[in-house]
């Protein structure tokens, strides 16, 4: 017996609250799959045709540092959605997405999902506000580990440092 994947999907974070028109919409693109460890969900520079709600596991996201080699940004888990790309054009993965250990999670076709958003806005517009918010978040988070390597030695005794009282900073009133 085949089971609707619906409560499962409005029981996730990401989609907790959503209208449950919507959610009957947006279940039509999904799909439940589990990955092995080592397995890649997406693939830096592949075309970007899926997203997913990280339901049990560990989703390493990593960039290619060329010489450095694959480099770390993130670790997505249960509760965590993974790739944005979808809604993006050029729909291109920007990073790897590889399980890290025995990892389930619900598939989202990304052309389905975006002739949905075409055919109804309103739908569109909510998925658009939370694929933002994972972004900012992301960045954030981002931010903070990129202050962490690179902050100035003040920074790192907890000081203030004069660019920290700077106005116009490319990032200080976003996050």
């Amino acid at each position: 017996m085949i089971k609707s994947l619906q409560p499962i999907i409005e029981a996730h974070p990401f989609f907790r609250g959503i209208a449950p028109e919507h959610l009957e919409l947006i279940t039509g693109c999904a799909r439940n799959l589990r990955y092995r460890p080592g397995e890649h969900l997406m693939r830096e520079g592949a075309a970007a045709d899926t997203f997913y709600l990280i339901r049990e596991g560990h989703v390493l996201l990593q960039i290619n540092g060329g010489a450095r080699g694959l480099l770390t940004v993130q670790t997505a888990g249960p509760g965590e959605v993974v790739g944005w790309s979808w809604l993006v054009p050029p729909y291109e993965c920007r990073f790897d997405a590889q399980a890290v250990e025995t990892t389930r999670a619900i598939e989202f076709e990304g052309r389905c999902l975006r002739g949905k958003c075409e055919a109804n806005p309103a739908m569109g517009y909510e998925l658009l506000k939370r694929v933002s918010a994972t972004l900012a978040q992301r960045l954030a988070t981002t931010r903070a580990q990129l202050l962490d390597v690179y902050g100035s030695p003040r920074a790192a005794a907890g000081e203030r440092d004069d660019e920290d009282e700077r106005d116009g900073d490319l990032y200080g009133n976003f996050f």
